[in-house]
């Protein structure tokens, strides 16, 4: 049985792994499995062979992208309720995050203004005659956001990247006069670009730097729910090519990443022609970003093949994931992997897309997107709220999503999810500037991907949705290991040799 996660969990998990690390040493491997009904990021022994393995096979001299790294997103949502947990909790969640012996988490994204993950509405700037943004403030990003990024700073040892997403303009920017849908008018498109530059300005003197920025989260929309602001694939471009790139140039800013699109994988194809159309139009565009909701199971690896292949030195970033429409399923560990989650799509998806909304295990869904991704181009990839509350908020609009960190702040209680330790799996050993490398094999029912990391040790992480446990014979660099995985499980193995 899975332990239920409590404070103590972390530590005996974090023990574990430790132990693991000095028990295979001179083996060359450790090997650590996350499985239904098992103890979460159990260290196991290499298996010394079992009946009938498969084969895979692991080529390092075969390189494709180059990793940027793993994380979430710490919103106001987030912030808030770290905020308002103990001391010693809220230290426990940020070590477990950002912690050497936790998921070492390499990337944040968090956004620019109020997104529905807020406790209500806001910006930086609220006064239509200040065009030159002379009184932008982001004094209530000081109140919860700013602090958190400041303490995972405080705990991370290798630093991380920060991306930073608008989800709208001010009102005031906008054709509705509203927080919700519209467009930016042209004649502000000089301000929306100066606003990017004053938002990075003021977080750079609070000794926070951002990495990079998204030009829209969603841009196409969501249905009129929460903050949006609608752009065309051409919009975006001149926004970018005449106003923001120039802005941020002008203003020292250039080293910060722009990232185009934000939206998911379907409409990839028609944004990444627009962006790449020529060198020109892809002159600011540092790479293109999106996200997983078109499909409870599908990865749309044509999509990202394409978009690599049309700007192959461009960054290709999974930048938001969650389980939405859900309500978090509380101590219940089973739940997370089994096939009862649904999604926005399950009730509103159109008649001709419902195909691709059925119901999933919230385990599988984050390990099959993610070696999806990372073998078909992606380079880095960011889940959503890192901590939510029981309900699935705090949110303004009431858009109810599961996090792998629950917590009720009331009793000071937390729960660490098994898509906590599924991020694990990959975070945690496959770091920033890996390359991922050729792998394969000839049993075509799990899932897998490696990576070649700076230090020269090779991960891989290998996933078994079946009822059945598997046993393989590993061949890399000449060698041959053994690996046994349960049924229904997550393993990731660490070559040293």
């Amino acid at each position: 049985m899975i332990i239920p996660i409590k404070i103590w969990s972390v530590s005996i998990a974090i023990l574990m792994i430790m132990s693991c690390t000095n028990k295979h040493e001179n083996k060359g491997l450790s090997i650590y499995e996350t499985a239904a009904g098992e103890h979460p990021m159990q260290t196991i022994e290499p298996s010394s062979g079992g009946s009938n393995p498969s084969n895979i096979q692991i080529n390092p001299q075969h390189k494709n992208q180059i990793v940027t790294g793993f994380g979430g997103a710490i919103t106001q949502s987030t912030a808030w309720l770290l905020k308002n947990m103990g001391e010693r909790n809220r230290d426990t969640i940020l070590q477990a995050y950002f912690g050497e012996q936790g998921a070492r988490y390499s990337m944040v994204r968090t956004h620019i203004n109020s997104c529905d993950f807020s406790t209500h509405q806001y910006a930086y700037a609220m006064d239509p005659n200040d065009l030159l943004l002379e009184n932008f403030d982001v004094s209530r990003d000081r109140e919860d956001i700013i602090p958190m990024l400041k303490k995972a700073q405080e705990v991370s040892k290798e630093g991380f990247k920060i991306l930073s997403s608008p989800w709208t303009a001010p009102p005031w920017m906008k054709d509705n006069k509203d927080w919700v849908g519209g467009k930016l008018l042209p004649q502000y498109y000089d301000v929306w670009a100066l606003y990017f530059s004053k938002y990075i300005q003021a977080y750079q003197k609070e000794g926070i730097d951002i990495w990079g920025v998204t030009v829209e989260n969603e841009p196409l929309g969501n249905g009129n729910n929460w903050e949006s602001m609608h752009f065309t694939p051409g919009e975006m471009n001149d926004f970018v090519l005449k106003h923001l790139g120039p802005q941020m140039e002008k203003d020292g800013y250039d080293h910060v990443k722009i990232l185009g699109y934000d939206q998911n994988r379907a409409d990839l194809k028609e944004w990444v022609d627009a962006m790449y159309e020529d060198e020109q139009s892809s002159k600011y565009y540092d790479g293109t970003a999106i996200h997983w909701y078109e499909s409870t199971y599908e990865v749309f690896p044509e999509a990202l093949k394409y978009a690599k292949q049309k700007a192959p030195d461009k960054h290709l970033l999974q930048t938001e994931a969650c389980i939405d429409a859900e309500v978090p399923h509380w101590q219940d560990d089973e739940w997370y992997w089994r096939a009862e989650a649904t999604d926005w799509g399950w009730d509103w998806a159109p008649e001709d897309k419902k195909y691709l909304h059925p119901k999933y295990e919230p385990v599988y869904r984050y390990a099959r997107d993610i070696i999806g991704c990372l073998n078909n181009g992606v380079d880095g990839w960011i889940d959503w709220n890192m901590v939510l509350d029981r309900q699935g908020g705090p949110n303004w609009f009431k858009n109810w999503c599961v996090a792998p960190v629950i917590v009720d702040p009331e009793k000071d209680e937390i729960y660490f999810t098994p898509l906590y330790y599924t991020m694990m799996h990959f975070s945690r050993f496959i770091r920033p500037g890996a390359t991922i490398i050729e792998s394969n094999t000839d049993d075509k029912e799990v899932m897998l991907v490696a990576a070649e990391n700076p230090d020269k040790t090779i991960a891989l992480v290998l996933f078994n949705p079946q009822e059945t446990p598997k046993d393989f014979i590993i061949h890399q660099n000449g060698q041959m290991f053994h690996t046994h995985i349960r049924a229904r499980a997550l393993q990731t193995l660490l070559f040293t040799n």
